[in-house]
């Protein structure tokens, strides 16, 4: 295997390689431990890797394939490294924005001064998919809305962080970043030790002490759930994993039951009651009495205990308003709204196309921007306008004149790139990184997240749906 001597960052910001070849701070032990591997040792530790996720039961459902449904999660063993002051830069900015997204959802379903106040239309949030009115005038246990984030950002060749979309509905990945933590220690052990890196590994007890926080008052000891649409899931490993980890029952819709104003589990010694559900399941399925009526996966009657206080939910449902990817442009406005501050992190410019000028300048402009759908996630409904035919570019244009507000558009990133395995060499691949946000008490960011890799050459798609891999995030 070739090493990185002839390695080229190209016209992209590297996370590990200076432009001149030399390695960023705090990256020099890693080259330098790869660099001195035996021949073909580098390639004999990425497949012991692969074998040993394979062995701990790594996969993920691919949806639509016929040549077997468990995968793999594709990864890589060279680790993407963030120096401690980018960190706090995250860690800081992160913190401001989950504050200020929970405000707004607190505001929005309540007593609504930011629509008041015309600092986001309001025919905006009343006509999104994700907006639901049934949470009108409620305040979940303890003022939280988003327990559980999962924040997108990528790196632009100025080197600068910006966030690229949030999730506050059921963000799913932290399992792959606990995983692959395991799995590198083993890989590089003693550049790790040397390397100082922050650990990962209590996220899951940060996660049950946020859902016992929630539970009612009175409750002294909480029975815990984590409820999971079932093994079809794509997520269906990590709803285990975490259940698991944190040592709570793993429940499906069908193992729950609402009775006497309250909401109990199956067991073999009769009903339990449950206090606090840590749920997986989209809010449209969540309750077939408020939302739709034909779901099979949820709990009949589970809202309206919780609007009675006697359960608590992670995330709370009506989080998606906050995650529309058009809503997203208004998050700076948003921010400086309810803490009075400029926001650390800056989003990528953005355009709405129910705005007209905004239309106009995208229509004309697809060939080189990214346009999104408000709602799809998972690299879904989206257009790459440098990428795509002419054919693929007139098709979109007309989904945006029949349906402007349900698009955005982007100015392409040059996502930031780190050196990846590809066969017998190194080559730069692009990332992202979804770090994890946990509010409760406090706010805690996991130091690191999951990066993921575009493995096509050139690809800037990362999601594992779109056959993307991830990489071990070490925060110095």
């Amino acid at each position: 295997m070739e090493t990185f001597a002839s390695y080229d960052p190209g016209d992209f910001y590297d996370e590990l390689i200076e432009p001149g070849g030399k390695p960023r701070p705090g990256a020099q032990l890693l080259v330098d431990k790869i660099e001195s591997l035996p021949p073909g040792d580098l390639a004999i530790r990425q497949r012991a890797a692969e074998a040993l996720l394979l062995k701990m039961g790594i996969t993920f459902n691919v949806y639509g394939r016929d040549e077997g449904t468990e995968k793999i999660f594709p990864f890589d063993i060279i680790p993407r490294i963030v120096p401690a002051e980018d960190w706090q830069q995250i860690e800081a900015g992160l913190k401001q924005r989950i504050f200020a997204l929970n405000e707004f959802l607190q505001d929005i379903y309540n007593d609504k001064k930011i629509l008041k106040d015309k600092v986001v239309p309001e025919d905006l949030i009343l006509s999104s998919r994700t907006y639901r009115r049934e949470c009108e005038g409620f305040t979940p246990p303890k003022k939280i809305w988003c327990h559980v984030t999962g924040t997108d950002l990528v790196r632009d060749r100025d080197g600068r962080f910006y966030v690229l979309e949030d999730n506050l509905r059921c963000p799913s990945g932290v399992s792959y970043v606990l995983e692959n933590r395991q799995v590198l220690k083993r890989t590089f052990p003693q550049v790790f030790e040397a390397s100082k890196v922050r650990p990962v590994d209590d996220y899951p007890s940060k996660l049950l002490e946020m859902l016992e926080y929630l539970a009612p008052a009175h409750v002294k000891n909480p029975t815990i759930g984590v409820l999971t649409p079932g093994i079809y899931n794509s997520a269906y490993f990590e709803h285990s994993f975490l259940s698991q980890q944190m040592g709570v029952e793993l429940v499906e819709g069908q193992d729950l039951v609402v009775s006497d104003g309250a909401v109990h589990m199956l067991t073999t010694k009769g009903l339990k009651r449950v206090d606090v559900l840590y749920r997986r399941i989209d809010d449209d399925f969540i309750d077939p009495d408020v939302f739709r009526s034909d779901s099979l996966l949820g709990v009949r009657g589970l809202i309206g205990v919780y609007k009675a206080g006697r359960i608590a939910m992670a995330n709370a449902p009506g989080t998606g308003i906050a995650d529309d990817k058009v809503i997203y442009a208004y998050v700076p406005k948003i921010i400086k709204y309810y803490t009075n501050e400029e926001p650390i992190l800056a989003n990528v410019p953005t355009y709405i196309c129910r705005d007209e000028e905004h239309r106009a300048y995208v229509l004309d402009h697809l060939d080189e921007l990214v346009v999104k759908a408000a709602n799809e996630s998972g690299g879904y409904g989206m257009l790459v306008g440098p990428h795509a035919t002419q054919a693929e570019r007139n098709a979109f244009a007309e989904k945006i004149k029949a349906e402007p507000r349900n698009y955005m558009a982007q100015p392409t990133i040059s996502l930031s790139r780190v050196p990846t395995i590809v066969g017998d060499r190194i080559e730069g691949r692009h990332v992202d990184l979804r770090p994890y946000v946990l509010f409760g008490k406090d706010i805690y960011v996991q130091p690191g997240g999951l990066t993921r890799v575009a493995l096509t050459k050139g690809s800037l798609v990362v999601n594992s749906s779109q056959g993307g891999g991830s990489k071990d995030t070490w925060v110095l």
